[in-house]
């Protein structure tokens, strides 16, 4: 009796090498990796552009006749302008220092906050909650004034705290890690509850460890606009020792009047930190969209 022939690695869905299920690439991935690539390359030009311009001398920068190479070749010379006229070291100190402080008060007081909203139910929590979301449509820009004369009337104006206090209120924060929390089986805190373990060992012990991924990237996004943020520094910080680096940047701008090449490169000094804590914590931003509801899911 001859042996059965064993079934074609293909109509098993094996390939060859027996490493799972073989993937054909079709129209819809290629268009789809093509629509990728466009726009990635559309996001940098901008910004290699900015680097072009920051390693050109002033003359090619101001130059009519636009050119990924200059005529006079690249230079260093208006990262080194731009390092030697500010105080740039001070400025990139106030923004890490602030930025830090910022992100570890607001996922703190934003965690705590989503927590009581997901699991306690305590009286006017819909009205509570409510009032969090609306907050998220209210612009920034229309509690510049209040948020200034309360700054004036605890005389923390030209402080560090004036300039951190006004920023660690994220009601968005809020409604995401609340829509994460919700998502956490309740049985776990059951478990941990006829243990003996109270709210807050539950909500130290087991919510928190669970919840790495979403709270690495609302870190991550908290510090990324902390660290941008302009309007509010320009306005409560006149002191030039405790500017951050946004603001210490375009004073220097405005005193030695309008410079292309220190313009572009005092841009690339601002983004440089910001580059790179996305590309040290990228797993965590996209692992954390992915399980969050930032995609809207």
């Amino acid at each position: 009796m001859s042996a059965a022939a064993p079934a074609a690695p293909a109509a098993a869905g094996i390939d060859r090498r027996g490493r799972g299920p073989s993937r054909t690439v079709g129209p819809g991935r290629v268009v789809a990796f093509v629509v990728l690539v466009l726009m990635a390359v559309a996001w940098l030009l901008p910004f290699l552009w900015a680097v072009d311009t920051a390693l050109k001398t002033e003359e090619d920068a101001a130059s009519p006749d636009a050119s990924w190479i200059p005529a006079n070749g690249f230079t260093l010379d208006s990262f080194r302008e731009v390092l030697a006229v500010g105080n740039v070291p001070i400025w990139a100190w106030n923004s890490l220092l602030t930025s830090v402080l910022i992100t570890a008060i607001t996922v703190a007081i934003s965690a705590l906050a989503a927590y009581a909203f997901a699991r306690i139910d305590f009286k006017g929590r819909g009205w509570l909650y409510a009032v969090v979301i609306a907050s998220i449509m209210v612009p920034g820009q229309v509690l510049i004034i209040p948020l200034y004369y309360e700054m004036l009337a605890l005389r923390l104006v030209d402080t560090y705290w004036g300039l951190i206090l006004p920023q660690v209120v994220a009601p968005a924060m809020v409604f995401i890690l609340k829509k994460f929390f919700d998502q956490v089986p309740i049985e776990l805190e059951d478990a941990a509850r006829i243990d003996g373990a109270g709210r807050a060992r539950i909500f130290w012990s087991v919510v928190l460890p669970l919840s790495r991924p979403i709270l690495a990237s609302v870190a991550i996004f908290v510090f990324i606009g902390a660290w941008n943020n302009f309007l509010w520094p320009f306005l409560v910080i006149n002191d030039t020792a405790l500017m951050t680096l946004p603001v210490g940047l375009q004073t220097v701008i405005s005193a030695y009047g309008i410079v292309y090449s220190q313009v572009m490169a005092q841009a690339v000094l601002a983004a440089l930190p910001l580059i790179v804590v996305f590309l040290l914590f990228q797993r965590q931003i996209i692992k954390g969209v992915a399980t969050s509801g930032f995609g809207g899911t």
